[in-house]
């Protein structure tokens, strides 16, 4: 706190005092029953819904990860910001309407409707696991590490304050309070980022004085195929397949629009956070181009702190607060993202089904009660946090990548194909399973693979590219195996694919209303395409 003036610490304070009113006044509204506790009773309008899949979004990968790769290699990074708004226009459009029609609670849900309880039990499994080994952890390592910054206390004491701010009012909240918080949040994130951008252009001499102190390609986004991290084939045909994954399949995310009051609000929030995905590039990616531009040690290999060197060298008394506040806005609607999604499926998916007769009542204490073990588990991991490199930390979290390839692909082809069954769902998931497994183990030990041989080509080919190609082997899976075996009863398909539900049922609003969402969806795709060109 000694790095700060009364200013800035005020400006953090008021941020806290905000974030405390919202949650109290949400978790005041929280009635006793699930459907308010997991989904705030169904009621979330456009705007609430766009602004937490935003916030919810935006994590540590983005404060420290597009900055310090923009400091490395340029624009290139943002190409998963910007193919971001399209999939989220696919949520709205292809998927919101099927998973609004079914009233489920969670994606693991839908996924039995659509197929069986086997496959209902691996996604459910599968996304626990991954919420706590990667959300959750890289989330409160980051977490301390800005909180020791603003603090100036340990980093064990840090992260225990964040998690339990955030941990409070997630239980006591419920996703109400979740949403709400997350567009307060995504209010100062924005501000806090946009204000360093400006500052950051200023002092590097504006956009010209930046394009004369960093490599020209630093401002192309389009890649050869044989680049090492962002070839255009891995960005045209496998970043999109990681995205369905994300955003159209993935709990911390979906459970947003399953909250929306109806599928018109739900799509408007969809397309409303297509848009907010424009500025991840100009407010993460370029601040830190600027902080390469301007700092010798950032060039020199310290890229990774590309943000926060910006924020501490370069920010005013004031903004420096504003901009703090926006961090930890982002790391709070994160974790407080992870704690409720991962309570959510603990309750409906484990508990639940073991327990089917439960008491509305009982679903919300055991929500609460399972967010608290969370809690309690992401304390007692902080002291062994010292013992994990941060390169496990990344092999952790390409674990999700190697995997969303065969959920994509069933969650897909699942709502376009009626015939598609659950064998063809199990036989797709599981093969998908061994193959993002092995290429893990094979990418550990990839040293120790003999150069030019099939295995090395297997673990070196880029995750983009292994992405696309095992979406591929993973959906010719699905439709043979299912063709071979008998199809799934109508009941099980019906109202859950596009050959069983009229197409206005799936519009699901009137001409007027549907000409405003196709307009602002077409304008949104053409601002992406003129970007794109822009920074060819």
């Amino acid at each position: 706190m000694s790095n700060l003036s009364i200013v800035d610490i005020l400006v953090i304070a008021a941020y806290f005092v905000l974030l405390a009113a919202i949650a109290y006044w949400a978790a005041r509204r929280e009635k006793n029953v699930s459907a308010d506790f997991f989904l705030a009773s169904r009621d979330v309008g456009w705007l609430a819904v766009g602004a937490s899949l935003f916030a919810s979004n935006i994590g540590s990968e983005h404060l420290v990860g597009l900055a310090g790769t923009g400091a490395a290699s340029g624009l290139a990074v943002g190409h998963f910001e910007w193919l971001a708004s399209f999939i989220l226009l696919l949520l709205g459009w292809l998927f919101v309407p099927f998973y609004l029609r079914s009233g489920v609670y969670t994606m693991p849900e839908f996924l039995e409707r659509r197929y069986n309880p086997a496959s209902r039990a691996y996604f459910t499994w599968v996304s626990i696991i991954g919420y706590v080994l990667t959300k959750i952890s890289v989330t409160l390592f980051a977490g301390g590490v800005v909180m020791r910054a603003v603090t100036g206390f340990d980093f064990w004491t840090s992260a225990a304050i964040l998690i339990v701010i955030t941990g409070l009012y997630t239980i006591f909240g419920g996703l109400r309070a979740v949403i709400y918080t997350e567009v307060m949040q995504a209010v100062v994130l924005i501000a806090g980022s946009v204000t360093l951008m400006f500052i950051g252009l200023h002092a590097v001499g504006g956009w010209s004085g930046l394009h004369a102190r960093v490599p020209p390609d630093f401002f192309s986004m389009w890649k050869p195929m044989h680049h090492k991290d962002f070839p255009w084939t891995g960005i045209v045909f496998g970043a999109p397949i990681l995205g369905i994954w994300y955003w159209c399949t993935d709990q911390h995310i979906v459970q947003r629009v399953l909250a929306a009051r109806n599928v018109k609000e739900a799509r408007r929030g969809t397309i409303f956070a297509g848009y907010l995905k424009i500025l991840p590039v100009f407010i993460f990616v370029l601040p830190g181009i600027i902080a390469a531009a301007l700092y010798q040690d950032v060039r020199s290999g310290s890229t990774d702190s590309a943000y926060p060197i910006l924020v501490t060298r370069l920010l005013p008394i004031g903004f420096k607060g504003l901009v703090l506040a926006g961090m930890l806005a982002a790391l709070m609607s994160s974790l407080a993202s992870a704690f409720n999604s991962c309570s959510t499926l603990l309750t409906w998916d484990v508990y639940r089904k073991w327990r089917p007769n439960a008491t509305e009542a009982r679903l919300v204490f055991v929500g609460r009660v399972t967010t608290v073990i969370l809690v309690g588990l992401g304390l007692l991991w902080i002291p062994f946090m010292k013992f994990v490199s941060p390169q496990l930390y990344i092999y952790l979290q390409s674990v999700q990548a190697y995997i969303a390839p065969p959920i994509a692909a069933c969650f897909l082809l699942g709502i376009l194909s009626p015939r598609l069954n659950g064998r063809g769902a199990l036989a797709a998931l599981w093969t998908g399973f061994v193959l993002g497994f092995a290429r893990l183990l094979l990418e550990l030990g990839k040293a120790k693979l003999t150069s030019g041989s099939a295995w090395f080509w297997f673990a070196d080919i880029n995750f983009l590219h292994f992405a696309a190609l095992l979406f591929v082997l993973c959906s010719l899976i699905l439709i043979v195996v299912s063709m071979l075996t008998p199809p799934p009863a109508v009941e099980r398909v019906a109202d859950l694919t596009l050959q069983t539900v009229a197409p206005s049922e799936i519009i699901a609003v009137s001409p007027p209303e549907r000409r405003i969402e196709i307009g602002l969806s077409v304008l949104l795709a053409a601002t992406i395409a003129a970007l794109w060109i822009v920074f060819r």
